[in-house]
């Protein structure tokens, strides 16, 4: 099976962070979404799309490249983020755009990973910001689980 991540990581590197993890471990090609394209993508099996959350989703450079994915029928898919703020659904889902486009082109979702990360965004930065030592190794650990059991 070829697998591929794809992620959006600007800050501090988390989500990087987080990618690079999983990819080592279930031996995927890796690649930011300045590198990705569709007929990138369509050359895979599995394919993890992850970002940063900003302003309560991904961030819009992986939402306009799932948006422009063509569609395909039972191609897996995964969902990864990071976050300084854990998820509230009843305010928000972290994952519901992205999730969205993907079932839209018939992507089959066969997971999502989420974990903290260091935040320094906006009025964040005059506290020096939340989460700063996340991801940490817990996260790494929870990350590698969650990888592994994608292609059990």
């Amino acid at each position: 099976m070829k697998i591929l991540i794809v992620y959006k990581s600007i800050h501090h590197g988390n989500t990087e962070k987080i990618a690079r993890t999983m990819a080592d471990v279930i031996n995927a090609d890796i690649l930011s979404t300045r590198d990705a394209t569709p007929q990138i993508i369509g050359r895979y099996d599995l394919i993890g799309f992850g970002s940063g959350i900003y302003f309560g989703k991904h961030h819009h450079k992986l939402l306009s490249l799932a948006e422009d994915l063509p569609e395909v029928k039972g191609k897996k898919a995964f969902i990864f983020s990071t976050s300084g703020l854990r998820e509230l659904p009843i305010i928000h889902n972290f994952n519901k755009e992205l999730k969205k486009r993907l079932l839209e082109k018939k992507y089959q979702l066969i997971g999502i990973f989420s974990c903290r990360g260091f935040d320094t965004y906006g009025l964040l930065k005059l506290i020096g910001g939340i989460q700063k030592e996340r991801p940490n190794d817990e996260d790494l650990s929870n990350a590698i689980a969650f990888a592994e059991n994608l292609i059990e």
